[in-house]
Formats: structure tokens, sequence, C-alpha cells
């Protein structure tokens, strides 16, 4: 194999202190995120997924289920359904106690997490002192199953009055509610059987809890143990920020473990291990990351330790996963307002008991974003700056990058798809890219953290080699076609 350079190697790459912008600008550009119905004006705390912000999550998401699920033995998957029965939320406490500060500007009507302002200035309009008491704001996203509801549609401006009821069995008419819009503040009103009231999950979790009893009577596993479910979450959150940290759909990744309650201790550290593991394969820098063991007075009531895994995000220091024993709070709870036994019966004809919990739960937005971060360098080429991802190979939305060094010539046009073709076929995320001259696609490929580029040139007619280019030195060797994809491995 023979070196042949175009460019020099690359000088001093740095991890560059990434701010927020950095990264909203470049998944705007690049094709990762895009805000939410942008085309429409947006919609606040929600996004969508480019092409290769489809290729990166799936990637993340992929990882975690190899390592947590796929390669134990001990790991069981579900996919829960994201609509439940509402008596699964009001026994999780969910109904009433999953709420938010929420305070109200009494000049401009704006909104905000109590929790999250700094001082008595109002972000908006710029008032002091103008916030009432902070009231209880559920964050859950309700709906109704089914054709039992009726509503009500202002349909022009101006005031409304009037009135909502339903006859009794005596067939008399009872208003359960008046309505009164001097200053045409409601859009509506709608009325529904209460029993078809549900909510868009706020958690993947409780559709694990709500299945255990099947998994055991399904596969009756050994303690320890565990289900795990990868899905969508729904939060309203009041105040959604830092790009996808913060939003009101999310994924989530979580396991639930269910453990006999006298090993807890040597589980959870188990666990503590497995997830440093897994995070050094997103590519995080320990630096970067932190342990914050929760204080018993900031700890859920039910859990026994908990742990907020941190990262130094490019906002600020925040949580980027949680490690919590929660005991035996929710099988309990499913069990006391079920009526249903949640308890495991030992194969050795020990006493049944209800097996206690030790839940890691990942969110997919924040391992994006954590990921991205982390990835983000700077250093020049040439005299010139370049930005770029110096993502883990296995995280790389492409793989490899295929190109002829002109375009027009068919003849090079030709033999590189032949390439192409062949990788594709091998390593599926390649990416054909012809547009611009070859400085300008590799600064691209750079920019969106394809590890190599093949470049095709008049060389590879002659002695069927071709040029392979490397992402984070920039070096270039030659490399035979028949020996390509061993390289690439």
């Amino acid at each position: 194999m023979s070196d042949k350079k175009s460019d020099k190697s690359a000088d001093n790459p740095v991890a560059k202190q990434t701010s927020m912008e950095d990264i909203v600008s470049l998944c705007k550009r690049r094709g990762f995120i895009y805000p939410g119905s942008d085309v429409y004006g947006g919609l606040s705390g929600t996004w969508d997924y480019g092409p290769l912000g489809v290729a990166l999550k799936r990637n993340i998401m992929n990882l975690w289920w190899k390592t947590f699920v796929d390669d134990r033995d001990d790991m069981y998957g579900v996919d829960a359904a994201i609509l439940m029965n509402q008596k699964v939320w009001q026994a999780s406490g969910h109904v009433d106690t999953f709420t938010d500060p929420l305070v109200e500007c009494s000049n401009c009507k704006s909104r905000f997490r109590a929790d999250h302002l700094e001082g008595d200035k109002c972000p908006t309009c710029g008032k002091t002192g103008t916030f009432g008491a902070p009231k209880k704001f559920n964050m859950m996203f309700n709906t109704v199953v089914g054709p039992k509801f009726q509503s009500w549609t202002r349909k022009k401006p101006g005031g409304v009055e009037g009135e909502l009821f339903f006859k009794n069995d005596q067939g008399q008419r009872e208003t359960i509610w008046k309505i009164k819009d001097e200053n045409n503040e409601l859009g509506g009103a709608m009325v529904y059987d209460s029993t078809a009231l549900s909510y868009l999950r706020p958690e993947t979790a409780q559709g694990i809890f709500t299945n255990f009893k099947n998994v055991v009577d399904s596969f009756y596993p050994d303690l320890p143990f565990g289900i795990a479910q990868q899905g969508k979450a729904f939060r309203n959150e009041i105040s959604p920020r830092d790009f996808v940290f913060r939003s009101r759909e999310f994924e989530q990744m979580e396991v639930e473990y269910f453990i006999d309650p006298k090993d807890w201790e040597k589980e959870f550290d188990k666990w503590v291990s497995d997830i440093h593991v897994f995070l050094e394969q997103l590519g995080l820098s320990k630096e970067k990351l932190h342990e914050n063991k929760v204080l018993e007075d900031d700890r859920a009531h039910y859990s026994k330790r908990t742990i907020d895994f941190e990262y130094d995000f490019p906002h600020k220091r925040d949580e980027l996963l949680g490690l919590a024993y929660r005991t035996d709070f929710d099988l309990m709870n499913i069990q006391n307002n079920s009526g249903k036994s949640m308890e495991y019966r030992p194969k050795d004809g020990s006493k049944p008991f209800v097996p206690h919990v030790i839940e890691p739960s990942f969110g997919v937005e924040r391992a994006i974003v954590a990921v991205l971060d982390a990835a983000y360098t700077e250093d020049e080429v040439n005299g010139e700056k370049r930005n770029y991802l110096k993502l883990p190979a296995h995280l790389a939305p492409v793989k490899v990058a295929v190109s002829p060094l002109l375009k027009n010539k068919k003849e090079l046009s030709d033999k590189a798809h032949e390439v192409y073709k062949m990788l594709k076929k091998e390593f599926g995320a390649v990416m054909w890219d012809d547009n611009g001259n070859v400085g300008k696609r590799y600064r691209r490929q750079d920019e969106i953290g394809t590890p190599y580029c093949v470049t095709i040139d008049f060389d590879t007619l002659e002695d069927d080699t071709v040029t392979l280019r490397d992402r984070d030195t920039t070096k270039q060797t030659r490399v035979k076609i028949s020996e390509l994809i061993q390289e690439l491995k």
C-alpha cells in the first residue's frame, strides 16, 4: 500500500468548546434535525429528523439495544402501546403528581416554569414583580379514545355565552359547565365520557411494569432479569428549550431490572459500571461526565438510591441519564390497584415475593446532543480552518463516501459506481458524492462525520487502486479495490 497525498495532514485537532448554536446550525444545514412543522411556522418543542439525523439516532439506539439486550442473556424486550388505560397513570401517581411549577406574568400573560427563572424579572416583557404564586401544571397530554365526546367551536369573533348540559335519569336538564367568553379567549370546548380519557405516555417505564406478569408467565426467567423498551414519550413542557434536549416529544431507552432485594447493592454497582462502558462507546469524554449521587431529601420518595449521570452540555452541566433503585414501589402499586398478584415464585421453591427494581433510564435526544458535542472538532488543513464531526465509526450516519475525481469523465464515473455498489452491498450506509471539486467533497463529508472517503481517479483505471482518505488525519493512501472492504472494516 503506497501513500499519495493531495492535502496536508490535519494540524493540532482540538475539541472545540461547542455552543448550542454550532450544533443547531450544523444539524439544520446538513440534514440532521429540522424544526417541526417548519413550513407552517413551526410548533414549539417539536423536531423532525432528517436523513442523517435518522441514521445517527438509529445507530445510537441500536448500539444501546445491542449492549443491554442482544449481548446479554438476562434481558427481554417489549414494545408497549403509547395509549394505555388511564388507571395505569392513576396508580403510578402521574395523574396527581406529574407536575411542574407554573407562573404567569400578570403584565404580558407569558407563562414560565418557576424553577427555571432567575430572579423575578419576566423574560418576555422585562417587568419585575409580576409573577403570582406558582401553580401545579400537569405535563401529561390527554386525549379521548373513541367517539365519546362532543365539541363546541367558536365560529366568529364576538362574545359567547351559553351552557353545556345533560339530562339526568329523570329527564331533567342539569348544567355541567357555564360558558361566558366576553374577550374571545376561548376557541371552543369539549365534553367527553370520563371513562374514555387516556394520555400520551409521559414515560416508557409503565409499559414495562404492566407487562411484568406477561413476561414471567410466558418465559419464567431466573432472577435477576430485565425488561427493556425503546419508544416515544410525551411531556407538555412549560418551557421546552435547549434544542432537542428538552422537548415535548422524545424517545426513551429504559430497562426495568427485577432483582431479589437482598442483592440490590451488588446489582446497582454492576449497572453503574455497565453504563460507563456504554457512554465510552458513544465517544463521550470522561472529563465531561459526572456522577451526581442524589441526596435523600431530593430523591423520589420510593427511591432508595439514585445517581444522575450528568454531562457538560453546551448550555450547562445537566442530566444525561438516571439510575434509580425503585424498590418494589411500582409492582406493589399495580398489585394493590389491579388486584392481580405481582409476586415472583423462585424456582427453588422458596417463598414468593414481589421483586425490587433497578431502573437505568436513557433519553435518546440527550444522548444525541452529547454525542454531537463530543464529536464537534476544529483544526486546520492547509492553513484553512476545518470543523468536523469526529464521530466513532460505528455511530457515523455515513460509513464511507465514494466519488469520481471528475464527474464529467464517464470512465471514472462508471468505475466509481462499480466501487459504490460493492461497498453499498457490504456496509449499507454509503454515500455517492460527485458535487463540486474533491476538496469540497472532503470538507462536506468531514462535517457530517463520514470516517472515510474513496476517490476513483485515472490511476484507478490503470492499476485498480483507489485513494482512501481518513477523516481525522486527512491522510490519503492507495488501496487495491479487492482489499478495500477489509481495509474499511
